[in-house]
């Protein structure tokens, strides 16, 4: 439960764009009351930026660095390849696996879950990647038709419908490490950077394991869960869900799997790691609805629906992506709590273009959309939707893929 802060702690007025009642929130980033595990202390400020001061102040990182030399000595060389690497192609994978090969020279295995919605700039952002690294890459695509059925019912279930992206992702990889018999899966960024899931002040190395992943990766649905709310109107073969199981405990531990964050073994900064990734691999940003697109543009490219996403967090919490970015600048000290606030205020809940787009992909109607986010809305936070602007259109909008064949359901007995 969060506590409340003090009367000194900033709040949105009634005049911010698609929302009706003010929220309080941190005098320190602005990050608001319903933003996920957050607390205020009280002096008003939320328990993300303490550990944020935290990692600055108390970390040992040259400790950690001597950790993960360790770790990495452990398992060179024993297996057909060093590690797994999770890999989407954004600015955090792409850091992770250029750190590790150009620090360590290991001999990593990469592996991509293609969600369905990759953009032409990430695409040949990876190519450039991979051959100027120079190594092994292992991509799976499921079933589009499938997806489509698995992003309605998240959708309806829990306002969120990316379960089948959040799963795929994570339990993709550590299915591959299991076959390969690779046991050291690197991830990248870990998620002490924007909640508190994990904390930076508990002063452990975030397992990115069984209870991380029921902690908040999957939504709280199991494939198998997803298996029996689908099959109800939906014809599929069960094994295309097998991409979205977590793989066995008794087999994981039997290869000793070890899954961690590399942001766990240094100080993890985006804005540094992304102008290395540029300027060693020719990587580039590109617009994301919604956002800043001058100054925020290697957040989140590598999906056309993340316009989506960020639009329905802000109709249930009262903020999007950009409040999270600018509040880790403001822990980081490169914008000021006025630009910060500026920044929400001109560029926070706007109606993407690829709303369209997702409609026909899960077979709703505006109002049906609005009909089943509305009844997910965090208080005391409440849409409306009547105020909000559309966002500008990316350069690339036109070359996202349009649905036309429906949603085909089962008719349900009455």
């Amino acid at each position: 439960m969060s506590q409340s802060p003090p009367t000194s702690s900033v709040a949105c007025g009634p005049c911010q764009r698609g929302c009706k009642n003010p929220l309080q929130k941190c005098t320190s980033c602005g990050l608001p009351q319903t933003y996920e595990t957050i607390e205020f202390d009280a002096e008003g400020v939320c328990n993300v930026c303490r550990q944020a001061k935290f990692k600055k102040e108390r970390i040992d990182w040259t400790a950690r660095k001597a950790d993960l030399d360790a770790l990495i000595e452990q398992y060179r060389g024993k297996y057909d390849y060093d590690c797994v690497v999770p890999f989407s192609g954004g600015k955090d994978s792409t850091f992770t696996l250029y750190h590790l090969i150009r620090e360590y020279k290991i001999k990593p295995l990469v592996v991509q879950f293609n969600h369905g919605f990759m953009r032409s700039t990430l695409v040949e952002n990876n190519e450039r990647t991979f051959k100027k690294l120079g190594v092994d890459v292992l991509s799976f695509t499921p079933n589009w038709h499938v997806v489509r059925r698995l992003m309605l019912e998240a959708l309806i279930r829990k306002g969120d419908f990316c379960w089948h992206c959040h799963t795929g992702i994570f339990s993709y990889p550590m299915h591959v490490a299991l076959k390969f018999k690779v046991p050291l899966i690197m991830w990248g960024e870990p998620s002490s950077e924007y909640t508190a899931y994990y904390d930076y002040q508990d002063d452990e190395i975030e397992e990115v394991d069984e209870t991380r992943f029921n902690r908040f990766v999957n939504l709280g649905i199991t494939a198998e869960d997803m298996r029996g709310m689908i099959s109800k109107d939906y014809d599929f073969d069960p094994r295309d869900l097998a991409p979205y199981t977590y793989p066995p405990v008794a087999e994981l531990k039997k290869l000793r799997v070890r899954s961690v964050c590399l942001g766990s073994y240094i100080p993890w900064d985006v804005k540094p790691q992304t102008d290395l990734i540029q300027r060693e691999l020719g990587w580039k940003g590109d617009q994301v609805e919604g956002m800043p697109w001058d100054l925020y543009p290697y957040e989140k490219i590598e999906c056309h629906m993340q316009g989506v996403r960020d639009y329905i967090k802000f109709l249930k919490r009262g903020y999007s992506r950009v409040s999270q970015m600018t509040a880790l600048d403001l822990r980081n000290g490169r914008i000021t709590k006025a630009e910060a606030d500026a920044l929400v205020q001109k560029y926070e809940g706007q109606k993407p273009y690829a709303l369209s787009l997702f409609l026909d992909y899960v077979g709703l109607t505006e109002a049906e959309f609005y009909e089943i986010v509305g009844k997910t809305v965090v208080p005391p936070h409440e849409p409306d939707p009547s105020t909000i602007d559309d966002a500008p259109r990316t350069w690339d909008h036109e070359r996202w893929y349009r649905e036309t064949v429906p949603l085909r359901l089962k008719k349900q007995a009455t």
